[in-house]
């Protein structure tokens, strides 16, 4: 039987019921229900449960996940979606820049060195993460301490590792056979460069006032089914069976808080520098065809950091700041990243950072939920002090969504460096300047070509 990952109504139940627990209902009363009736949890690591339910048993999740969208949640008011809502809880919403002579926005165009550096610096830190990616932050951590690379400054390596430890963690095996040093043959496919890709084509469709629904349009006719996960594979089933956006985010859609919103942001950050209000508008617009609240917060301040961060004008602690400015300070997702900012600033082992921060979330969160790893990723940044390898390095070796978090924090860290020739050579060279893709036109793209690709859509009028 085919076990479609990531649909299955008797796997997203015990993910809602997680979600539910976060944002505050009282779910207590249908998880009884679910119990009592054989359901299980939510897969801990994979999309779908190894055995499939009784038809019965998959009937009673629909009607219990329909119930639990309808408990309000307590938390709505201070984690809103929609835009002006944002914007009203956001005291320090940072303005547009200065209107100029000419007609339009007056904002600085980035430089398309700078802008090969984020999308190289992006690729980078995504594959440093690929082969541990689902793996526990200790098993990271001895596969790593037994090659002599931990922290991680080099790409992971199985030449070296004791049978014993190759066998109790293996590696991601969509990724060990691509991602693994004495394997990189150029950038293999990741969704972490596929979205920015759907993004720029996105750009250069509609422009930078394209609409949600532009955006489920592309997805139709450009994202493989195949190639999307948790909450944009659930929006991909709810477009198809007819919803509109933005309900497309919240039907049946347990991963709406989670980090895929995030890992769509660059583009929106790249075209937008110095305008993070712009950026993170753009984001929003992105998100809520997958998102709601802390996901679309997410995305906000990931697009707004990379706005700051590209005009080459700010250190990393600013960028951050300004980050937290287009996210209602109230949230989850503003005081997880604000803790992670004290933490970071606090102690000099990283180590002891990681291990609070999973004290803090890893028993309520998923591995993939945005709150903890937006915290990670700025808690990488702060501690490196935008230092790339540094930043990459520790991002990767916080664990949970590894490959994700060390392409946001390699993206942000190498356009403050300015230059991809500032980055390490071990870890630029293995990617030959080559992405593969199976978004349509892009695959075997250059980086140098992605960056003048972006280029022309920041400065068009």
């Amino acid at each position: 039987m085919l076990r479609l990952t990531w649909v299955q109504p008797e796997d997203l139940l015990g993910h809602e019921l997680r979600q539910a627990a976060l944002d505050g209902r009282d779910a207590a009363a249908v998880a009884d229900r679910w119990r009592a009736a054989g359901g299980a949890e939510a897969p801990v690591r994979a999309g779908a449960s190894v055995e499939p339910a009784s038809p019965s048993l998959r009937l009673l999740a629909e009607d219990l996940l329909d119930e639990l969208a309808a408990l309000p949640s307590p938390r709505a008011a201070a984690e809103p979606t929609d835009l002006d809502r944002i914007k009203d809880l956001c005291p320090d919403w940072p303005a547009p820049p200065t209107a100029g002579p000419g007609p339009g926005r007056a904002r600085p165009a980035p430089d398309p060195v700078r802008l090969e550096a984020g999308w190289l610096g992006r690729a980078v830190g995504c594959l440093l993460g690929k082969p541990v990616e689902k793996l526990p932050l200790d098993a990271i951590r001895r596969l790593a301490r037994a090659t002599g690379n931990w922290p991680p400054r080099s790409y992971f390596t199985a030449r070296g590792l004791p049978a014993d430890l190759a066998a109790a963690h293996p590696w991601n095996r969509r990724s060990a056979a691509t991602s693994l040093a004495e394997n990189i043959d150029g950038m293999p496919e990741d969704d972490d460069l596929d979205y920015p890709l759907l993004n720029l084509l996105l750009l250069r469709r509609h422009g930078r006032d394209f609409t949600t629904e532009d955006v489920a349009r592309l997805w139709l006719d450009e994202l493989p089914a195949g190639r999307a996960f948790t909450a944009e594979r659930v929006a991909l089933r709810n477009l198809l069976a007819g919803l509109e956006p933005p309900h497309t985010a919240r039907y049946r859609n347990p991963f709406r808080e989670w980090i895929g919103a995030l890992i769509r942001a660059d583009l929106h950050g790249w075209t937008n520098p110095g305008d993070p209000a712009a950026a993170a508008g753009q984001a929003h617009r992105d998100a809520v065809l997958t998102h709601t609240a802390g996901g679309v917060h997410a995305a906000m301040f990931a697009a707004a950091v990379i706005a700051a961060a590209t005009t080459g004008t700010h250190d990393v602690h600013a960028c951050l700041r300004t980050g937290l400015r287009v996210v209602p300070p109230g949230s989850r997702l503003a005081g997880a990243v604000r803790h992670a900012v004290r933490l970071a600033r606090t102690h000099a082992d990283f180590d002891v950072v990681v291990d609070a921060l999973h004290a803090a979330h890893g028993a309520r969160h998923h591995w993939v939920h945005a709150v903890p790893n937006t915290a990670l990723i700025a808690a990488a940044l702060t501690h490196a002090d935008g230092d790339f390898t540094g930043s990459v390095s520790r991002a990767v070796s916080g664990g949970w969504d590894t490959d994700s978090n060390g392409a946001t924090a390699g993206s942000v860290a190498a356009l403050l460096t300015g230059d991809p020739a500032a980055l390490p050579q071990h870890l630029t060279a293995p990617l030959k300047n080559r992405l593969a893709s199976s978004v349509a036109g892009f695959d075997g793209t250059g980086f140098d070509t992605l960056a003048h690709l972006t280029h022309r859509e920041a400065t068009r009028p």
